[in-house]
């Protein structure tokens, strides 16, 4: 640490030992499901007594409304956990913005429930490293950066969301609107085990096509009917058409259908895109939706499309770069090798990117097998990392 200043050195050092193992063993043994709305309320309440303790104004805030289609082919309303936001200083002239989620994989009667020490070097258990871990990091770089001189240079927010796991559908907004005139961002989803970073992603769309066709007997008039799962099928076949270099297209599931002797009149076709540049997005949206006009005329059905591109691929832009460098250089004068690399998965780096500010989305604990039953943290990754958000955001802040 010896090119690093008097005031980065202390600031280092105090992140370093802020106790954050007990607070990830304590966070991470509340289940905190993306559907267990009981769990994230208590969740939520122990990151406000957590979070509280920095200046600011916290608030929990309500998701927006969201509908998923039921089993009858019709939007219901959807429940979701409420969203942490703490704002402090929010009339500096340079703010930041850090975010987070309270929410695991692992609903309430998921057997995987329990924190364990696996061995000297690892913590296991659910949401260790995805992402309680990634919170405990922030909370002690933010601590000591408050703690420095430099503290009243910037203010920021911190957006904690309930539903990332579930692709942020009740949080979108917020984070659009959290997100809005930042100088930079960083989120505390995990490292790879060796500290390698996300660079570019690619985006996500998740849709539900409804059909709606004509039950009827299927030896006695199946003239009559109007078979929905035949047409969803032919939709099936042909989206998986549209698959190409910028895009790949999964048809998940075929929900529907009845006893053998019924024509079927209700079928649901899930299907995810994965596009990996903007302009698939607006191409295979308008071939989706022609496809399923065209088969809804010829299959004699009614076909409607449910869902969006939730999350569009976020590119390494020129602030991107920038700020992926600052991290690098901080990392090289901490001791650390910081590399990088393009992933095909998405996160709420993906919703920061699209609103035009440049975003680190790895800068949480060092950690593997995540979303299984062997999730596990590296726990000499916390000193680490959160001396590298540390020195990350000083450097951010002291460049004004």
């Amino acid at each position: 640490m010896e090119r690093l200043t008097d005031i980065e050195r202390a600031a280092v050092r105090a992140a370093a030992a802020y106790p954050m193992l007990p607070l990830i063993e304590r966070w991470s043994a509340i289940n905190s499901g993306t559907r267990n709305i009981a769990g994230l309320a208590v969740m939520a309440d122990h990151l406000a007594d957590a979070f509280g303790s920095l200046p600011g104004t916290l608030t929990l805030v309500e998701p927006d409304p969201v509908e998923r289609i039921g089993t009858d082919g019709r939007p219901a309303a959807l429940s979701h956990g409420r969203h942490l936001l703490l704002s402090v200083r929010p009339d500096a002239p340079r703010r930041m913005l850090f975010t987070g989620h309270m929410d695991t994989v692992y609903p309430a009667d998921h057997p995987f429930q329990t924190v364990t020490r696996i061995d000297a070097d690892r913590l296991g258990g659910p949401g260790v490293a995805d992402m309680k871990g990634g919170l405990a990091v922030m909370l002690a770089a933010l601590q000591a950066v408050e703690a420095s001189p430099m503290a009243d240079r910037y203010g920021y927010d911190v957006l904690i969301n309930s539903d990332e796991e579930t692709g942020s559908a009740s949080s979108a907004a917020l984070i659009a609107r959290c997100a809005a005139g930042k100088v930079a961002a960083l989120t505390y989803e995990p490292a790879l085990p060796d500290g390698t970073l996300a660079g570019a992603r690619g985006g996500t769309g998740n849709f539900t096509i409804v059909i709606r066709g004509r039950s009827a007997h299927a030896g006695r008039n199946p003239e009559e009917g109007r078979n929905a799962i035949v047409a969803a099928a032919r939709i099936t076949l042909e989206l998986a058409q549209l698959g190409s270099d910028d895009i790949t297209v999964n048809p998940a599931r075929i929900d529907g259908g009845g006893p053998n002797n019924v024509v079927p009149d209700l079928a649901m076709l899930h299907v995810n895109f994965r596009p990996r540049a903007h302009a698939a997005i607006e191409r295979t949206g308008a071939a989706m939706r022609a496809i399923a006009e065209r088969i809804a005329a010829e299959q004699e059905v009614n076909v409607e499309v449910h869902g969006s591109f939730n999350r569009p691929p976020k590119p390494i832009d020129d602030g991107a770069a920038a700020l992926f460098e600052t991290v690098r250089a901080a990392g090289a004068d901490l001791g650390l090798c910081i590399g990088w690399r393009a992933t095909g998965g998405v996160c709420d780096g993906n919703n920061i990117a699209a609103a035009g500010v440049p975003v680190v989305d790895t800068m949480g604990v060092r950690g593997g097998a995540i979303h299984s039953p062997d999730e596990y943290m590296l726990i000499d990754s916390l000193p680490e990392r959160a001396g590298l958000s540390t020195l990350t955001i000083l450097r951010i802040i002291g460049a004004a």
